[in-house]
């Protein structure tokens, strides 16, 4: 990686955003793992948009230092029920019967009536830690679900129930990577650690996503106005600012 970013720089803001949130932790509520447990995101803004507008599922990073415990936290997972499709019986089943842990499978049809109201959807998004979901119903879900979901950046990620047999193993990589939502705007937001790993663990992941993120953009480290890094609450702390393109001379015969 070439080192635009420098080493040094991401662990400053790692440790300055690790002892703001320290200072307040008394005053915070305990509630879900990943909601007590403060997330660090880098914030990604781009020069211009990506062409791919059409793009619905996201860029899978797999990071060094997971974010997510399989083992201690809550998992839902979306599935599609349309006919010809999965039915929640056998879904439920065999993630059963394969030690998948997950916690809770949501039908389609059972996420458009049940969860209609929005009281219903915020409750929904503050019981789970992590959501999976079927690639075929991702298209459907941001209607679905609401604003809750994706303010608190619990984006579902995406899952191939359909055509793909190794459930475990998609679901166990899902938990050990972060993601890249590239469709419409100059911003991106990518989670890379929480508050509870090491410094150096976080510091491992801000350096590893923001290389892969730098290879996966349109034209990128030409395309990356600005790169930050903060948690939900606090100030973004700047890693990375692109100078101005400069204007292009006219020559005059």
């Amino acid at each position: 990686m070439v080192e635009v970013v420098p080493a040094d720089l991401v662990s400053k803001a790692v440790e300055s955003l690790m002892k703001w949130e320290n200072s307040r932790k008394q005053s915070r509520e305990k509630s879900l793992l990943l909601e007590d447990d403060s997330l660090i995101y880098l914030v990604v803004s781009l020069k211009k948009t990506s062409p791919d507008h059409n793009r619905v599922n996201p860029i899978q990073i797999p990071i060094p230092n997971p974010i997510f415990d399989l083992d201690h936290g809550e998992l839902c997972l979306f599935i599609d029920d349309r006919k010809g499709k999965l039915k929640q019986k056998e879904t439920k089943l065999r993630i059963a019967e394969e030690g998948i842990p997950i916690s809770k499978v949501i039908p389609l049809s059972k996420l458009r009536t049940d969860y209609k109201e929005y009281e219903a959807k915020r409750k929904l998004c503050g019981s789970y830690d992590l959501f999976l979901a079927d690639k075929s119903v991702i298209p459907a879900l941001p209607k679905l679900l609401g604003k809750s979901f994706f303010k608190k950046k619990k984006h579902p990620i995406p899952v191939d129930l359909l055509r793909k047999k190794d459930w475990k193993k998609q679901v166990q990589n899902a938990c050990q990577s972060t993601f890249l939502y590239l469709k419409g705007g100059t911003c991106c937001v990518v989670k890379v650690g929480k508050l509870s790993q090491s410094k150096e663990e976080v510091c491992e992941n801000v350096i590893h996503v923001i290389d892969a993120v730098s290879s996966h953009v349109p034209k990128k480290w030409k395309n990356i106005r600005s790169l930050y890094l903060k948690t939900l609450d606090s100030v973004p702390l700047p890693l990375h600012q692109a100078l101005p393109d400069l204007p292009r001379k006219i020559s005059v015969a």
